[in-house]
């Protein structure tokens, strides 16, 4: 076992642990002296210049100097807000005796010599050894890795007791290097025995503490790199949701499909999967009292990047509860709780400062997040008084942009999303030019969502990259490879680069225009089945372009406009079929074609079959169009291919066209895409038994088949054929109920 107190192993490195800071309460510079050590020396080399005040800015990062987060003009004319409370804190010396016992502790943990069971009593142990020393040994560089492990191996009470007599230092814990991972080590253990409902009131009180001490100086906590980390992982748990989830972490690539409406239902319940029940008062507390600052400490956080990280995770984890909303997101704009109360939330003075930190790269996103969470009225309000009638202008700002894409995708009705295209629906080609493809694809995406204005959105699109009197045909061309279109010289005589990247966000803009309905589109559809059968290929070699095929396929556009440009790939189907991406644009294709275009395509696939079956996508691929049945009988393959179309094409007519129309009759358009994309797996889920049950009907058919030829080759006349079935019926029957005389009669012996 263990030795502990006096009786400890000598440590394995001889080192001074005399250490002497000079902080700030809770914002101290954190630079560390330590004797026959480099003053750099870090627990990780991530390439960031260090600030006096713990904060850390990349090198070629985000922002420039001028838009850093402590650099910026405006925040350093009010960066004192933490002068007044600033105060000496001297770190006490870790003593000799207690850096052998942590040493030989980690000695034996990495060993493996502890059994599992005996873990959390070792661990628990370890950490009562470090009463009243918990911050002293939270920060140090090599004795805070063996704090994280202890405190994720102890139980509840050990844990609870610790993080309960540190309480008072967890600020300063907080923004520490390497405290900071101890603390969220410990948050983390938190959460995972809250699994145990026994154990909910005990880790309540100790959160309790924990806030309460953090909301003393928050200002300082959400502005240091370490300490908006820690903030944003015990919001996480007051709020029930992993540590890891989105939530803690900035913008994830699910916001941009989720707004041009590329997202599914199952990926969101798995993004909002709560874990337990959390400590919703305890958010509302925290939330509520980091916002009860002045107006110098309100706008240091608005233009602050870690200030702001934490902001847009509380207004993440708040999403729903209207009430509270309304009063902190005032805040947060920098205006007065109490114009709610005047039936108005954005005073007519602070509408053009909004303008201006919408500018600024932290404040945009958090304007982003805004956008989203906030409840409907006070969305029109911030449309109406702060974006509308700039939209072009802020448009033009490489970081505004952003808070306008977010203003488009979470438009609240129609008459919002008119009044976009109204003002930026003429600027398109403007914006093209810009590089603001982001905001035309947000608003193309709104305007199918909502239903509004597709007519008009489609029309200015197409004159964006056509001028008077040009062939139409070369609007879907020129998408696909937009930037090498807006940046040629001659663009009157552009025509298809070969080897171009096809443009990520021309591909978006494309995919979600062929959502339209089919007379909204008919330029499109013209240009994309007039493309050379080299540039179709070229295109669904790239995964960008191959998407946009698909969505045409996917699309309402004449059946017969989709086989023309399927013909076009014939021959190439199998090339398709080994290249990653195009695997599944070989399958839609199949989907969407009749019997004989089905037979072009599996045909091609014959040729490739055994290179395909060696690859990653290439099985799955052959079983969907049952490859190896066309190969072996082709003409019960054409039965099957008929008969499944036949049924799909009947369910579509009995069900799907039905529910639109009544539904698009009952319900007028909104922003909740839920049974839009419910109806679409619906669909395919329907697609998916129809296959599988006309198989197993053919498949028993064939096997019946094959029992008959069998039968009649071994028997020799009809009679004697009717008469064995009969027969082994009565014997059947005979011995079961022999078997049940002969169970009865032992049940009632014994």
């Amino acid at each position: 076992m263990v030795a502990v107190g006096s009786k400890a192993l000598p440590l394995r490195r001889t080192k001074d642990h005399t250490v002497v800071e000079t902080c700030r309460l809770f914002g101290e510079d954190v630079g560390v002296f330590r004797q026959g050590r480099s003053r750099n020396m870090r627990r990780k080399a991530d390439g960031r210049r260090g600030n006096s005040d713990g904060s850390y800015q990349s090198k070629g990062s985000h922002g420039s100097e001028s838009d850093g987060a402590f650099k910026d003009k405006k925040y350093q004319k009010k960066q004192d807000f933490s002068e007044d409370a600033e105060t000496s804190y001297i770190r006490q010396q870790i003593d000799a005796e207690t850096v052998k016992y942590f040493s030989e502790i980690a000695n034996v943990l990495e060993s493996g010599e502890v059994e599992l069971e005996e873990r959390p009593v070792v661990c628990g142990n370890a950490l009562e050894e470090s009463r009243g020393k918990e911050m002293e040994l939270a920060t140090d560089h090599i004795i805070s890795h063996t704090m994280q492990t202890l405190l994720d191996g102890c139980d509840a009470d050990h844990l609870c007791g610790f993080l309960r007599s540190c309480a008072k230092d967890f600020g300063r814990i907080a923004i520490d290097r390497c405290g900071s991972h101890v603390a969220e080590t410990a948050l983390n253990s938190l959460s995972s025995h809250l699994q145990d409902e026994d154990y909910y009131n005990l880790i309540k009180d100790t959160l309790t503490l924990l806030c309460q001490e953090i909301v003393r100086k928050p200002v300082v906590v959400m502005c240091n790199c370490h300490g908006s980390h820690v903030i944003r992982s015990l919001l996480c748990l007051c709020k029930g949701v992993p540590l890891d989830s989105e939530f803690h972490s900035a913008k994830s690539s699910t916001v941009l499909s989720r707004r041009l409406n590329l997202y599914s239902d199952k990926e969101h319940k798995n993004e909002t999967l709560i874990v337990h029940q959390g400590f919703p008062d305890l958010l509302e507390f925290v939330v509520s009292e980091m916002l009860k600052c002045n107006a110098t400490d309100i706008a240091a956080l608005q233009v602050d990047q870690y200030s702001s990280l934490v902001l847009q995770t509380a207004l993440k984890l708040l999403a729903g509860q209207e009430q509270e909303l309304l009063r902190i997101i005032p805040v947060i704009l920098g205006c007065n709780v109490e114009n709610a109360d005047q039936s108005y939330f954005i005073e007519t003075t602070e509408v053009q400062n909004i303008r201006d930190l919408v500018k600024e790269s932290a404040f945009s996103h958090l304007m982003e997040v805004i956008l989203e969470v906030a409840p409907d009225t006070l969305y029109d309000e911030i449309f109406m008084k702060i974006f509308k009638g700039s939209l072009y202008d802020i448009s033009c700002h490489h970081y505004a942009n952003f808070a306008v894409q977010a203003l488009i995708s979470y438009a609240r009705n129609q008459d919002q999303v008119g009044a976009i295209c109204e003002e930026l629906g003429p600027r398109m080609r403007d914006l093209l030019k810009m590089g603001r493809a982001g905001v035309v694809a947000s608003l193309i995406a709104a305007s199918q969502r909502h239903h509004a204005c597709e007519h008009k959105c489609s029309k200015e699109l197409a004159a964006a990259v056509i001028i008077a009197n040009e062939d139409p045909n070369c609007i879907v061309p020129r998408f696909l490879l937009l930037d090498n279109y807006l940046f040629s010289k001659d663009k009157a005589n552009w025509s298809w680069t070969s080897g171009c990247r096809v443009h990520v966000m021309g591909s978006l803009i494309l995919q979600s225009l062929f959502k339209y309905p089919s007379d909204c589109i008919q330029p499109y559809i013209t240009s994309i089945t007039s493309m050379d059968s080299s540039h179709v290929l070229e295109a669904l070699k790239d995964s960008s372009g191959a998407r946009v095929i698909e969505a045409f396929l996917g699309s309402k556009a004449p059946e017969k406009q989709k086989k023309k440009l399927i013909s076009k790939l014939k021959g190439h189907f199998g090339e398709l079929a080994l290249h990653p991406s195009g695997s599944f644009t070989v399958e839609k294709c199949f989907n969407a074609s009749d019997v004989p275009l089905r037979e072009v395509i599996v045909s091609d696939m014959l040729g490739v079959q055994k290179e395909l079956s060696k690859t990653r996508q290439g099985p799955l691929l052959l079983r969907n169009l049952d490859v190896d049945g066309f190969s072996r009988q082709p003409e019960q393959w054409r039965s099957r291919q008929k008969s499944k179309l036949t049924v799909y094409k009947d369910f579509l007519a009995e069900f799907v066209e039905e529910e639109s129309v009544s539904w698009e009759k009952k319900n007028p358009p909104t922003t909740d895409l839920s049974k839009k994309a419910t109806q679409q797996t619906n669909i395919k889920k329907m697609r998916q038994e129809i296959d599988t049950v006309l198989a197993s009907f053919t498949s028993s058919d064939s096997s019946k088949k094959n029992k008959k030829q069998k039968k009649s080759g071994k028997e020799q006349g009809d009679n004697d054929v009717e008469q064995k079935p009969s027969a082994d019926k009565k014997k059947r029957k005979h011995r079961q109920k022999d078997d049940l005389s002969k169970s009865s009669q032992k049940k009632l012996k014994s």
